[in-house]
């Protein structure tokens, strides 16, 4: 092999090696999309609420299926400039009185929620 071959070869693999400091350099900005839930809000819904109530301390849910509107769904979706996105949901169940019986997702249910209301 001569040296001009090495002389490209190592010219192409510190051009392209650096394809990817210079990646980091360029400025991306945060993306958050959805509803932005704390736990503190969480703790807040108790077993048996209207949906009323839950659309008060919660605000309106991204997503409620037309064939399913007893469902709702709460999504959060976080995009830090260079990073991995996260995403986190919460998934509330309505009876057909529309009351609150069930809250799954990545949230835990606060440690009231099976209190009846007054």
């Amino acid at each position: 092999m001569s040296w001009k071959n090495l002389a490209a070869i190592t010219l192409a693999a510190s051009l392209l090696g650096g394809c990817s400091v210079v990646e980091r350099l360029v400025y991306r900005i945060d993306i958050n999309q959805g509803n932005y839930l704390e736990q503190k809000d969480i703790d807040n819904l108790r077993y048996q609420m209207s949906k009323e109530q839950v659309q008060f301390v919660l605000g309106s849910p991204m997503l409620v299926e037309p064939e399913y509107p007893d469902t709702w769904y709460y999504v959060y979706y976080h995009k830090p400039g260079h990073e991995e996105p996260q995403q986190k949901n919460l998934i509330l169940k309505f009876n057909g009185q529309n009351q609150l019986i069930s809250l799954e997702g990545d949230y835990p249910a606060g440690p009231a929620f099976m209190e009846q209301l007054n």
